[in-house]
């Protein structure tokens, strides 16, 4: 969209998963075996504010997902990898900006029975931890969550559109990159004064200056 986590919570299970739902995926075939193995490639359409201030994936834009979801003993371990393609703003000389972007990530998704046992054995843990499991729903798991984080904590928070980028002119704010040699010639305030004075003073003297032929005013 640095910076901290994103902190995670699974609302309680109000509302059933929809199977139909581009970021929900199912878990039937690894039928609760420790060590079963499914592979899976899709391509989902980006939620909705998934970014920062400045940069960020379109709504709607395509991000392809590439899933290893792994059976272990307390629920499913998925690791993955999310590609999109970004755009912002460049934070020096406010240029549009587009580039790719890879995020990978690792969730485990616990079964829901899992949660009395992992809460008895680690009863001290803070209960934060608790607040950010993630947990199957009907052998189902919503991925949103996790790509959100994922995406957001590889995003820039200052984006440039070039490392060397210089930015806007302070003064008159035109792109410095389009003209390198763009400069203002500045003037000491403490010498505007003065300036002003003897500027003043020459009108004066041109003022009093002899007409042509050399010759005094005279007097009547």
């Amino acid at each position: 969209m640095g910076g901290t986590k994103p902190r995670r919570k699974q609302e309680a299970i109000n509302a059933r998963l929809d199977h139909r739902a581009p970021l929900v995926f199912d878990t039937r075939e690894l039928g609760r075996r420790p060590g079963a193995l499914k592979r899976v490639s899709r391509s989902v359409e980006a939620p909705r504010d998934l970014g920062n201030e400045v940069i960020g994936v379109p709504e709607g834009a395509p991000i392809e997902l590439d899933l290893r979801l792994e059976s272990v003993m307390d629920g499913v371990l998925v690791t993955g990898t999310a590609r999109a393609t970004v755009k912002g703003e460049c934070v020096r000389c406010l240029e549009p900006l587009e580039r790719e972007l890879d995020s990978d990530f690792q969730e485990l998704f616990a079964y829901p029975d899992a949660d009395a046992r992992v809460h008895d054995k680690d009863a001290g843990d803070d209960a934060e931890d608790e607040e950010d499991t993630l947990f199957i729903e009907d052998d189902l798991f919503d991925l949103e969550p996790v790509l959100r984080d994922a995406v957001v904590l590889a995003l820039p928070m200052q984006p440039v559109c070039q490392d060397d980028c210089p930015g806007l002119c302070s003064d008159c704010g035109v792109r410095l990159a389009d003209d390198p040699d763009h400069h203002h010639d500045a003037v000491d305030i403490r010498w505007a004064a003065l300036q002003g004075l003897a500027e003043t003073s020459k009108d004066g003297e041109k003022d009093n200056a002899p007409r042509d032929g050399g010759d005094e005013p005279q007097e009547k």
